[in-house]
């Protein structure tokens, strides 16, 4: 690593920790020509993940959207905050661990009502509502049959 102060091309690290989001190490180094001092952070490069959308956009994900999502389906239902953490956290590794740099959006969408089905069924109906766009009350009750046999 190059010092900051004087350019030389040798610097050794003095310390190492994580950082404070635990997704990056802190290293303290120093210059061996000047002996100052400066920190550099440790990242792991990725590529950002893209959406394919129903019409076939792409956008890139956003962890916020499917929390937005689920937030929405189990309003005022007994479904506690770290459990929507905890089944966002289960989706993401899935899609993460598909190891794909793009991903359509109808495979998260069943991702989610497949978890959300075993969190709450209210909330899964509501989820399926607005995910599989029902059209009238007929698709509407054929879902519900689907859930009680």
């Amino acid at each position: 690593m190059k010092c900051p102060f004087c350019n030389h091309a040798d610097t050794r690290v003095v310390d190492s920790r994580p950082a404070e989001d635990h997704n990056s190490i802190r290293r303290r180094r120093e210059c061996d020509e000047c002996g100052k001092r400066f920190t550099t952070y440790e990242k792991i490069e990725t590529i950002p993940l893209i959406i394919i959308k129903k019409d076939n956009n792409r956008e890139t994900y956003d962890r916020a959207k499917i929390e937005g999502g689920v937030l929405r389906a189990c309003h005022k239902r007994p479904v506690s905050a770290q459990q929507i953490t905890n089944l966002v956290d289960e989706v993401e590794n899935e899609i993460f661990n598909l190891e794909e740099k793009e991903i359509p959006s109808q495979v998260i969408g069943e991702l989610l009502m497949n978890k959300i089905k075993n969190l709450d069924p209210v909330a899964y109906v509501r989820f399926a509502s607005v995910y599989r766009e029902f059209k009238d009350v007929n698709t509407f009750m054929d879902e519900l049959k689907k859930m009680l046999k």
